[in-house]
């Protein structure tokens, strides 16, 4: 009873900073949210003011829908991370299992080499991944964002997904050897139902840099026909006029596919994040 008593306050205090941090973490995205249905004079008179019958207006959505190609954006946006996120799933976990399976000369400086991605930000080597794509014919092609979202989430993916598969029974895996299984079916039927959890995070995890970021689409694929949503957002931004409640809108219509995609995997990402916690 004393022990339950005394964990009470620890328990508390520990709900509460969560709380806080959530409040923190979700504020800028409740803002924008609702300030993408008022109208322009309510967004700087009443910024933190939920919608009223007198201050609600869809003229950010109009002008989006309207004046903006969003529909081609969200496209563009929607092809580059499902086949970056497929890419870099699939080699990540590839390459994580002859990593963590198979043990060969160099296999721990591999390990290394590959870590060294996490910690050396890809955008250093900007100016000469500009001059590839420009050498390749690749400029304003969405097969250059996908080649480097696909380089960029890489490190981290081999890096996780190694940790959990050193974590699946050698006895799962020679039996299916005994029974006469492939190297390949063992690794797509036996090891990666198991490791879904750490899937869903690496998803989770490399999905959302790449879906907000606005560098390589400025730099890479610029152009009107390869545009993606954070960058067709800044149509709507001038040198001496912005248009708010169109931003407003466009980014409110840009955190739906995170919400959804958290939604579909909360439970894995939950279950991925505490299990590589006790590991």
């Amino acid at each position: 009873m004393s022990k339950a008593t005394a964990s009470l306050p620890r328990t508390i205090g520990a709900h509460a900073i969560l709380l806080t941090y959530t409040v923190i973490a979700l504020f800028p995205v409740f803002v924008v949210v609702i300030n993408s249905f008022k109208s322009r004079q309510a967004i700087f008179q009443q910024p933190l003011t939920p919608p009223t019958p007198k201050t609600f207006d869809l003229i950010g959505y109009t002008t989006v829908f309207g004046q903006g190609d969003f529909f081609l954006y969200f496209q563009n946006s929607l092809i580059v991370t499902v086949v970056s996120l497929f890419f870099v799933l699939l080699f990540g976990a590839m390459a994580a299992f002859a990593l963590s399976e198979y043990r060969f000369r160099g296999n721990t400086l591999m390990g290394l080499y590959l870590a060294l991605g996490i910690m050396i930000p890809i955008r250093l080597g900007t100016v000469a991944i500009l001059q590839l794509m420009v050498a390749s014919g690749l400029v304003n092609t969405l097969t250059a964002l996908i080649l480097v979202y696909t380089a960029q989430g890489l490190p981290l993916a081999i890096f996780i997904l190694s940790e959990f598969m050193k974590g699946v029974s050698d006895d799962l895996k020679n039996a299916g050897r005994i029974d006469g299984l492939s190297e390949y079916t063992i690794f797509f039927r036996l090891v990666l139902p198991l490791v879904r959890p750490a899937m869903a995070t690496v998803a989770v995890f490399t999905m959302i840099p790449i879906w907000n970021d606005l560098w390589f689409p400025l730099i890479l694929a610029p152009s009107e026909a390869t545009k993606t949503v954070t960058l067709g957002a800044q149509i709507f931004l001038g040198q001496f006029v912005t248009n708010w409640n169109a931003i407003l809108a466009a980014l409110s219509l840009a955190i739906l596919p995170v919400l959804i995609l958290y939604l579909i995997f909360s439970r894995q990402l939950i279950r991925g994040i505490t299990s590589g916690a006790v590991k």
